[in-house]
Parts: structure tokens; sequence; C-alpha cells
């Protein structure tokens, strides 16, 4: 569940959070379950839980799962309630890093999150220190495979998306966040297209390419960040080797 603004990078951590299911089951369970918390547990009329359990079929989620997520948030069953935190700051070389917790217990992740920064020769910074080196954008890969692309921009520029970018095998569709919902919705309706990851992130502006060196230590820091059950999302603007986000 990491972002970039390249699939290759965001296609690179799936396959990691694949191996791990269940801890993946369970992010998308606390996303469930805050959307429930502040918009009500009707799809219909909740574009937030839509979104979540949109991005919970996507990932293969028994739907008994998302269903107990709701009912859970909505108090039909015993709840927790999850505090979401955002933690920036700094991995080798000064490569921006975001994270978003969702946490029922902030001085437990606080203290985790800075730990791992520490370790891997990072360090955590203060809210806003590398939050302006990026933007909040959603994002929509779609595979190319018979895909029309001059069909699949009109309709997704109709629909309120901001961009369609075609890379090697799949296309990017870019929207403001406000309209992220109707723009994956129209999308979805199209039996002909299969959405490989739908999301609002943080896009970074601009890249940083760390030496080698250093990737490795930005890599551990990357991937300690996402095995924390308490990480929803973890954002950076480092452009890792490709032979290395094939292994």
């Amino acid at each position: 569940m990491s972002g970039h603004s390249k699939w290759a990078n965001i296609k690179n951590k799936k396959g990691a959070a694949d191996a791990k299911r269940g801890a993946v089951f369970t992010k998308i369970g606390r996303e469930i379950a805050v959307a429930v918390k502040n918009g009500g547990p009707d799809p219909a009329s909740n574009s937030k839980l839509r979104d979540a359990i949109a991005k919970a079929k996507a990932a293969n989620m028994p739907g008994d799962n998302i269903e107990r997520s709701i009912k859970k948030a909505s108090g039909e069953l015993t709840a927790v309630n999850y505090e979401e935190n955002v933690y920036e700051g700094y991995a080798q070389e000064g490569v921006a890093v975001i994270v978003e917790t969702l946490t029922d217990n902030t001085n437990r992740t606080s203290a985790d999150i800075r730990h791992i920064f520490s370790k891997c020769g990072g360090s955590l910074g203060t809210s806003g220190c590398v939050s302006y080196m990026f933007e909040k954008k959603g994002l929509i890969v779609v595979d190319s495979s018979g895909v029309d692309e001059d069909t699949l921009m009109m309709e997704a520029l109709e629909a309120g998306a901001d961009d369609v970018v075609a890379q090697d095998g799949y296309f990017e569709i870019y929207t403001a966040p406000a309209n992220f919902s109707a723009v994956r919705e129209a999308i979805e309706a199209n039996k002909d297209y299969s959405i490989l990851e739908a999301d609002v992130q943080m896009i970074p502006s601009n890249t940083v390419t760390p030496s080698k060196e250093a990737e490795g230590k930005i890599r551990r820091l990357l991937d300690m960040l996402e095995d924390n059950d308490d990480v929803q999302n973890v954002y950076h603007n480092a452009e890792l080797t490709d032979d290395e986000e094939e292994e």
C-alpha cells in the first residue's frame, strides 16, 4: 500500500503485500471502520466507504470480512476506535517520507515509527516538513490490454479526471481528491476495463535518485514501515532502480 507516482513502484509493493494478505485485510478493515465512523454505514451515501469497499474487493477480501468491519464500526459488534495520524520525515540522502497510520494506541505507534526511522538512518521531522513536496491526487490504474486510449481518456475526462497517462502495459488516471469516487465508479462501470489499483495518494512533485549505498537503507526503512500493523500508507519521493524493484 505504498504510494509513488509510478505504478512500477506501487506494483512492487503490492506484490510484497499480497504475500501477507491477512495484514492487508487488517489494514483495509481499519479504513472501512474509519469511513463508517466518519460518514455512516450506508455505502450509497458514503463515498469514502464505497472507495474502501472497492479497495477491499480488489484485494479479494471476503464479503464476510467487509460486512463484519462495517458492523463493528457501526456499533453492531464490539468496535475499536482508531485514530488517524500522519508522520513526516527523511530517509537517507534527504528522501522525503510520509507515513499515514490508523491506531488504537498513538503512543505505541509514535514510538514504533520513530524507532524505524532511527534504525534505518532516517529521522522524523515536524508536521509539514516534507508534505509540501507532495500533492494529494486520486490515482486509478487500468490494465491497457484491449483498451482504446482515446476512448478511455474521453470517458475519464468526462467523469471528472484531470489527466490520463499511458505507461507500458497500463494507464494512470489522475483526479482531484473530490472527483476520485465519481471517476473510479465511471471506470468501474465499464466492464471492458480492469482496474489494477485505485486510491487517493500523495504524489511527489519531484523525485530524488539516491546512491546505490543509500538505496538499501531506504528500502529497509520503507519495508519496515509497511510491515508495521498500524501503518496504512507510506509515500516517498525516491526514484528506486528498476532492477531492485523487480526482485
